[in-house]
């Protein structure tokens, strides 16, 4: 098939952007045609190839004012018409509500093209970068809601990474249909691996050798409450074990001032980036994940460490009660809650003899997850979308053709 994906992010290494260069690549890998349009981050466009994916970059204005990860696309329509004319695709796939992708929706419905969304969004990701008073930020909601629903509603099938995801988006008044498909882990990439490095890791970002890890991957931004762990650390003895905090983000240097703050030098290590070679070996390494985001819809980082075989202490909230069940693979703690996140920590330090058996669980949930599966769920969501379209297009003129024989 061929498939325009467009995306308002393809680089920065947020969850979007790494679900969308997976997906794109990986139906490149299966002798599909792909095509991504994403903003660029300067005032020129971009084409090149990349592993398979034919990506092409359009000119965007910065509007770090909001969000220092967003390039608005002015007036992109003309660039997206020439574009899917020269391509021709069987199928528009769009990750986001944004300008991008609401001229693409246009664009690809005046060409009676079908066109399939996945959904990333919620309100409160959004909302810290829109209004800095709490309790002001949700009277915001309903019309970020409206704004995404504007654009969905003129799709042929909305998706989204988990069931929980789905009722949220059902809960909207969106009128097309919701299909959850997973985000998916590359079960072939992420496996546990007796062969890895693991001191060899350990030493390359600084980390302890033979302490327990607990280990994050991961944005740094506001809303992925890592103060709730730091505060959870201050709150234990000062036992044998350490934090890493793997990611960059506009909060990484608040983050880095509080840690100070509670005395967390040496237990607490911010290893910035992690380089994507590396990314195995260093949750090979670890002995817990841990994910303190209350508004995850599903979380890619979650899955690639449950897919090394590690338990996972995670917060109750949203998508992620659906990849922990409690004493099976990991535990949860309560949102925002420093106190629970040290039960949490502390319970599972005390618990080392079954960190073998959760490790197992973890990894047996990651395979329903594999990203096999994934890509084979968006093939035959394109395949339905094009058919549908096919025979909308065929219903008229056939009855044209039976009223023609009664006249």
């Amino acid at each position: 098939m061929k498939i325009i994906i467009v995306s308002q992010t393809y680089s920065n290494g947020n969850g979007q952007a790494s679900f969308t260069i997976q997906l794109a690549e990986s139906l490149a890998q299966r002798g599909n045609q792909v095509m991504v349009i994403t903003p660029s981050n300067q005032l020129r466009p971009v084409s090149c190839i990349q592993n398979g994916v034919r990506v092409e970059v359009i000119p965007a204005l910065h509007a770090s004012l909001i969000h220092p990860y967003i390039y608005v696309t002015p007036f992109p329509a003309f660039q997206i018409r020439k574009l899917m004319r020269e391509f021709q695709p069987d199928v528009v796939h769009i990750q986001d509500h944004y300008l991008l992708c609401n001229s693409a929706v246009n664009e690809a419905r005046k060409m009676n093209i079908p066109v399939i969304g996945t959904n990333h969004f919620l309100p409160e990701n959004l909302l810290p970068f829109l209004i800095k008073f709490p309790n002001l930020q949700y009277l915001l909601s309903f019309p970020l809601w409206k704004m995404m629903l504007a654009v969905f509603n003129k799709l042929d099938l909305a998706t989204t990474p988990t069931e929980t995801a789905a009722r949220i988006l059902r809960k909207q008044q969106i009128h097309v249909p919701v299909r959850a498909i997973s985000n998916g882990v590359d079960t072939e990439r992420f496996h546990p691996d007796p062969q890895a490095d693991c001191f060899g890791v350990r030493r390359k970002y600084h980390l302890a050798l033979e302490l327990p890890l607990f280990l994050y991957i991961g944005r740094l931004d506001g809303e992925k409450r890592l103060d709730t762990v730091l505060e959870a650390v201050a709150l234990l003895p000062e036992r044998n074990f350490q934090l890493a905090i793997g990611g960059k983000g506009p909060y990484e240097q608040m983050l880095r001032k509080h840690a100070q703050a509670l005395g967390l030098e040496g237990r607490v290590v911010f290893i910035g980036f992690v380089q994507p070679d590396d990314l195995p070996a260093l949750y090979n390494s670890a002995d817990i994940f841990i994910m303190p985001s209350p508004e995850e819809l599903q979380s890619i980082a979650t899955l690639e460490a449950m897919a090394c075989g590690k338990p996972i202490l995670a917060v109750d909230a949203r998508a992620l009660p659906e990849l922990v069940t409690p004493g099976v693979n990991g535990y949860l703690f309560e949102r925002n809650n420093p106190e629970a996140a040290a039960q949490g920590m502390d319970r599972l330090l005390r618990e080392r003899e079954k960190w073998d058996a959760m490790g197992q669980a973890s990894f047996k949930y990651a395979q329903e997850h594999s990203l096999r599966n994934t890509i084979s769920h968006f093939e035959d969501s394109y395949r339905h979308s094009t058919e549908k379209v096919h025979m909308d297009r065929r219903i008229p003129s056939m009855t044209r053709r039976i009223l023609n024989k009664f006249i």
